[in-house]
């Protein structure tokens, strides 16, 4: 979890990541950001630090409730159940095998 890009491993606590992958799926670039939110010691929300990135849908192992409404009030689509790298997680979201996450399928630990 860190600055591989398209090998990297999805992080199973979205907030926590120490990177996120950004992927282009017109022109498959690759962008990696770094994770300079409140709950990296930095400042804000990382629903609120990538929603000016253009992004349309994220794609994660878990995340809590109150990321998945902050996502939602941003207009990003959020998938969950995400495992393995980057590039496994986007073609399982191809495929159709991750959920659209929800208040019921958001991790209920991490209620931040």
């Amino acid at each position: 979890m860190g600055s591989d890009g398209m090998t990297e491993a999805v992080s199973q606590h979205f907030g926590q990541a120490p990177t996120f992958t950004v992927v282009d799926m017109e022109t498959n670039e690759v962008v990696v950001l770094p994770n300079k939110s409140s709950h990296m010691g930095g400042i804000g929300l990382p629903p609120d630090m990538l929603s000016g990135q253009g992004i349309d849908v994220m794609i994660v192992g878990g995340l809590g409730p109150k990321a998945v409404q902050a996502f939602c009030q941003y207009g990003i689509e959020v998938f969950v159940g995400a495992t393995g790298t980057v590039k496994d997680a986007i073609d399982d979201w191809k495929e159709g095998y991750l959920n659209r996450a929800n208040l019921e399928n958001a991790c209920q630990e991490h209620r931040h």
